[in-house]
């Protein structure tokens, strides 16, 4: 049994081993994809595998649709080369439910993957040639937050996109002066209409697309590098447009116990690659059943009826609704808590946090008592709904093999909309008071001291990749056991400060007190952060009194 084109046509021997196989003509679909493609998606990775891919495959199956995705990946070439191409496009999704059962599928319905490098003459000739077809509906996006940049946090400008923007769109080297250059391609070939949809996991990710593709546009035309008139079809909402979305589905690295029960199954040649620039894959992706993708129904071109395989299609309005109440309250937040307290205290499954009585007393209160007064319901979702199933069933999940160092990757860039929109809220409202938030310093405190890397036990750890990490560790370089309070201030003050980071400037907004004393509180020795977060998860009177210092 291999994931081929060929292995899996023993369709018998699949079923038979509980696998779902795809149920659509693989060859007609294929055809009519190449001639007539109609979505295309950048970002190869586990995300779009386990959601996106296999939405189309049950569409497929459905007849609801007659084609399938074309992915591209910009930036590790190697996942197309090494993992995608050898299975010719094909891989296995392993849902893995609370109750301890697990859902096989074979995922057919990438019917091509392309490397997006402009040296790669034949992948991005036929790019090109995707840009330019009429029946190109969809261009979508999990190419994650960082992907959108064009400057990191200093300012500085990321590798290749000055010489993008000086060349214009001939052989670009920065991911999105390559998106802008295949858009730059659909202008001079008739203006037509597309849809560009991030679907990436951040705040308000249509605007950071339009704004990194507009800043391309506009660079082009100063410098005359670009037909004219490229501007104004950037932004012509009847031309391209940048609908908001909200996707929510946790897809953690593919695990060694999936991989056993797919090779327990007979399933041959699984083993994982890890590329030079150190991303995983592997054959199989593994995911949690609950899944939301919530798009604005803006599409100049037209578009698949998605909605009948469970998505959303709204307005901007609910859209934004709908992120804030999931980014900012009801289950981004609580990740971050728990994969920063989680390293701290060597936790190694984010599920096995959930059994920790102290950090489950503080995840409830910082989703249901901090967060959800906060919180516009959408109307679509309900958010106490949602909620309770992130609280109860998704994160609690044991079979999940998600873990607190995957999901402090760029806490530095998720601190700001994870908690600091929370804290806006709190300063807008005349009914709310700031000083009621405990456990949102709390994080901040415990991100401080993550920063140190070395746990609650005096063990060193690995921090988790982080554009900003050389920056912000300067901060807690030399800091010694019971430094304090005024000492630490020196130290950390200047972090305190920046917006960027924390959304709010922490002295302005009350909290750079709190936030010293909890972090005091955890450097005093072995064990002082688990005495630290059970005496404010045990103790209210405490956190008042701490609030005073």
């Amino acid at each position: 049994m291999k994931l081929t084109k060929e292995g899996i046509k023993n369709t018998a021997e699949w079923e038979s081993k509980g696998y779902s196989l795809p149920k659509f003509d693989r060859a007609a679909v294929e055809a009519a994809t190449k001639a007539n493609p109609f979505w295309i998606h950048f970002g190869a990775g586990n995300i779009f595998r386990a959601f996106q891919a296999n939405v189309v495959q049950n569409l497929l199956n459905d007849g609801v649709l007659e084609r399938g995705l074309v992915v591209a990946e910009g930036y590790d070439y190697e996942i197309i080369e090494k993992m995608y191409r050898p299975h010719d496009n094909i891989g296995a999704l392993v849902t893995l439910k609370s109750n301890g059962s697990v859902e096989k599928t074979v995922v057919g319905s990438i019917m091509e993957a392309l490397a997006a490098d402009s040296d790669n003459q034949n992948d991005w000739a036929r790019l090109l040639e995707i840009f330019r077809s009429p029946s190109l509906q969809m261009v979508t996006f999990t190419i994650t937050e960082k992907g959108y940049l064009l400057r990191n946090a200093a300012g500085v400008m990321m590798p290749g996109v000055e010489e993008d923007f000086a060349a214009g769109p001939v052989l670009p080297k920065s991911y999105i002066g390559k998106v802008v250059t295949l858009l730059h391609e659909r202008y001079v070939n008739g203006e037509l209409p597309v849809a560009m949809v991030s679907m990436d996991n951040c705040s308000h990710n249509g605007d950071k697309l339009y704004a990194a593709v507009n800043e391309f546009a506009q660079e082009w035309e100063n410098r005359g590098v670009c037909k004219p008139g490229f501007l104004s079809y950037v932004n012509n909402a009847s031309k391209v447009s940048f609908p908001w979305t909200m996707i929510d589905k946790i897809t953690p690295r593919p695990d060694s116990k999936i991989e056993k029960i797919l090779a327990d199954d007979g399933i041959e040649q699984l083993e994982p690659v890890i590329t030079s620039k150190k991303t995983y894959v592997a054959p199989f992706v593994n995911a949690e059943e609950c899944q939301y993708l919530v798009i604005e129904d803006n599409f100049p071109n037209g578009r698949p009826e998605l909605e009948k395989a469970g998505l959303y299609f709204t307005d901007r309005a609910t859209v934004d609704k709908v992120e804030k109440m999931k980014v900012c309250t009801c289950l981004n937040p609580l990740h971050t808590f728990l994969a920063v307290s989680g390293c701290l205290l060597g936790y190694t499954l984010i599920a096995d946090e959930m059994k920790d009585e102290d950090l489950l007393t503080l995840v409830k209160r910082l989703g249901y008592e901090e967060g959800l007064p906060v919180v516009v319901d959408p109307g679509i979702i309900k958010p106490r709904d949602f909620i309770d199933e992130v609280v109860n069933i998704r994160i609690p999940n044991p079979f999940m093999p998600d873990t607190p160092q995957r999901i402090a990757c760029d806490t530095s860039q998720k601190l700001s909309i994870r908690f600091g929109e929370t804290i806006k809220g709190y300063l807008g409202r005349s009914d709310l008071n700031v000083a009621d938030l405990k456990v949102i310093p709390l994080v901040f405190a415990l991100w401080l001291r993550y920063l140190m890397a070395y746990d609650d036990s005096g063990n060193a750890f690995e921090l988790s990749p982080d554009p900003l990490l050389d920056d912000v560790r300067t901060y807690v370089s030399g800091i010694v056991p019971n430094e304090t309070v005024a000492e630490l201030e020196k130290r950390v003050g200047n972090l305190l400060h920046r917006k960027e980071i924390f959304g709010v400037d922490l002295y302005e907004a009350g909290l750079k007190d709190l936030v010293i004393k909890y972090f005091s509180m955890m450097i005093k020795g072995t064990e002082s952060i688990r005495d630290l977060l059970h005496l404010i998860a045990t103790n209210s009177s405490f956190i008042i009194h701490s609030a005073k210092i």
